[in-house]
């Protein structure tokens, strides 16, 4: 079975609380190691997406024991600027990063706390990986990197910010723009600067968790659908294998 819309929108769901995770995604966890602790590195919220990513390389054949969501099944991978870094979802087989993701989420009232720091944080560690690439740590293949991002929905994500007065102007383009804007802004720059193979970008609330995708291009069919050809491509290689 291949992974649905409506598995993506129950996953969002169980991030905010509204829905438990039970049945097929229940058995993905307890595949691939993830119990009913939560123990991913991005906390108990992004249990759900981590398990709806997993279903992926399930479904492609790929054994639990190469799929990696939780710390204890070592979810550190070698860094350049750094000796290593952890990810949130790693794939790994015989001896090729399959795939590696970063789930994070931003949250109010205080939007502009820590959006800098999701700035930094999603291009420190795509520049880090990609440079230890070059360096020929990862062998084989290529690395594949994915982001998934959730922004929490309210009058402080939809508002236009300020610009703070500073030594030069900024590009035009960021005047008028809410935090829900200029995180679309920066993730579809991520994309097109090829730090990050695919980004799915969501706006949620508790209140409301159905998803909102503010940018077509960082929808979850655009997601999915890169997840899935990086799939195909390997698979031309030979990858899973039997």
């Amino acid at each position: 079975m291949t992974v649905t819309h409506q598995d993506f929108e129950d996953a969002i769901a169980a991030y905010w609380g509204a829905k438990q995770m039970q049945g097929e995604q229940s058995a993905i966890r307890e595949a691939v190691g993830a119990g009913t602790a939560g123990t991913v590195r991005g906390g108990k919220h992004f249990d759900a997406i981590a398990t709806l990513l997993a279903k992926f390389f399930l479904d492609a054949g790929y054994p639990p024991e190469s799929i990696r969501v939780t710390k204890s099944q070592g979810l550190a991978l070698p860094g350049y600027y750094r000796p290593q870094k952890q990810w949130d979802v790693v794939v790994v087989h015989e001896g090729v990063l399959i795939a590696a993701f970063e789930l994070k989420g931003l949250g109010g009232p205080s939007y502009g706390n820590n959006y800098n720091n999701r700035v930094e944080e999603a291009l420190g560690s795509a520049v880090d990986l990609r440079r230890a690439a070059l360096a020929e740590l990862f062998p084989k293949e290529k690395p594949w990197l994915g982001y998934f991002f959730i922004m929490q929905d309210g009058e402080g994500s939809r508002s236009p910010v300020k610009i703070a007065k500073g030594g030069l102007p900024v590009d035009d383009m960021w005047h008028g723009t809410s935090y829900q804007d200029r995180f679309g802004i920066f993730c579809q720059r991520l994309v097109d600067e090829q730090l990050y193979d695919a980004v799915c970008y969501v706006t949620s609330s508790l209140e409301n968790p159905s998803p909102i995708e503010p940018v077509d291009s960082l929808d979850w069919r655009h997601f999915a659908a890169a997840i899935n050809a990086r799939l195909t491509y390997l698979k031309s290689l030979g990858l899973p294998g039997s």
